[in-house]
């Protein structure tokens, strides 16, 4: 394909989560190719500063009614994860590792993760929650889980945190189209229109 759309995503964002539900259909729609750029929530708002919304106690409870409302115009589950938020250090890494090792098979395992997270509420923080997830959706978990700690995979994770900070990312989900970089799962439409320029 000659165009795409770029996604930035952080498996602790459920505004990234629903993100994620439509762009493989915006992308294909627009014969579009959507490549997707897993980085570090955290290592983006500690080196710009910025914090997550459910900081401020009146804008994350706003911000929880606006994604339900986006997800039952999506038609998607949103279940607020219980322990939310979730410290995705390890989770990014196995995702760099299984996105290196199996780069056809990647978007099946976003779907199958961010499913999990925000539509089910799992803990995929944990060892024994994730590894039977990563099995129940085909995939070798201990492979998976292992590939998460090769240090090649540590310094990619890095690597791409900071080079999404350099273009200008201050957190997630963005996506960059036709030169553009378009913040939040609320701004799809931007990104349609993007993708109708290319």
């Amino acid at each position: 394909m000659s165009k795409g759309i770029e996604f930035y995503f952080d498996f602790g964002s459920p505004a990234a989560y629903l993100a994620s539900t439509q762009l493989p259909r915006i992308a294909a729609a627009a014969g579009a190719e959507l490549i997707y750029k897993p980085v570090l929530l955290g290592g983006i708002f500690q080196a710009t500063g910025n914090v997550s919304p459910v900081t401020v106690p009146a804008k994350g409870r706003y911000m929880m009614i606006d994604l339900q409302r986006y997800a039952a115009r999506y038609g998607v589950p949103l279940v607020f994860n219980p322990q939310f938020p979730i410290n995705t250090l390890q989770l990014m890494r196995c995702a760099i590792g299984a996105q290196l090792s199996q780069p056809a098979r990647f978007p099946a395992l976003v779907e199958a993760l961010y499913h999990a997270m925000f539509g089910q509420g799992r803990n995929l923080g944990d060892p024994a929650v994730l590894g039977p997830i990563l099995t129940e959706a085909g995939f070798d978990a201990a492979a998976i889980v292992a590939g998460g700690t090769d240090p090649v995979v540590k310094d990619r994770l890095k690597q791409e945190t900071e080079a999404a900070v350099k273009r200008g990312l201050f957190g997630v989900p963005a996506m960059f189209g036709d030169g553009a970089m378009f913040f939040g799962q609320d701004r799809l439409d931007f990104v349609r229109e993007a993708l109708g320029r290319l």
